[in-house]
């Protein structure tokens, strides 16, 4: 019985994991996708204020959560290589380039709902 709980304590809140104190605007080149379960990743190429670039990954809502929402993983496959903005909140433990997605806009200007967010749009 333990066994079979281990999925469920596996899982974690926003809140445990991202600081909703520490959410920002982002905007870089959508490198790569990591469809998989519980949560989708997405990769940008994101320029600092010097012109270096730097990688930072982005954790989505839940894959079915996405899914009900109208986004799959041919929405982000045709954005790669392509410039996109996204709001997220940095990782609360320290982690580098790490954050949780909420809002994404690509190229087209609409706006999406990729993960949670704890202040307004």
């Amino acid at each position: 019985l333990l066994l079979l709980a281990v999925p469920f304590f596996a899982h974690h809140s926003f809140a445990a994991e991202f600081d909703a104190n520490k959410c920002r605007e982002f905007t870089g080149v959508l490198t790569k996708i990591d469809w998989q379960n519980p949560h989708g990743y997405f990769y940008l190429d994101i320029k600092d204020a010097t012109g270096k670039v730097e990688s930072w990954s982005f954790q989505t809502y839940e894959l079915i959560t996405l899914k009900r929402a109208g986004i799959d993983r041919q929405f982000l496959i045709d954005l790669v290589g392509k410039e996109v903005w996204v709001k997220g909140c940095v990782a609360k433990n320290g982690r580098s380039n790490y954050a949780a997605a909420g809002l994404f806009k690509g190229p087209d200007g609409v706006m999406h709902q990729m993960g949670q967010l704890q202040d307004e749009r």
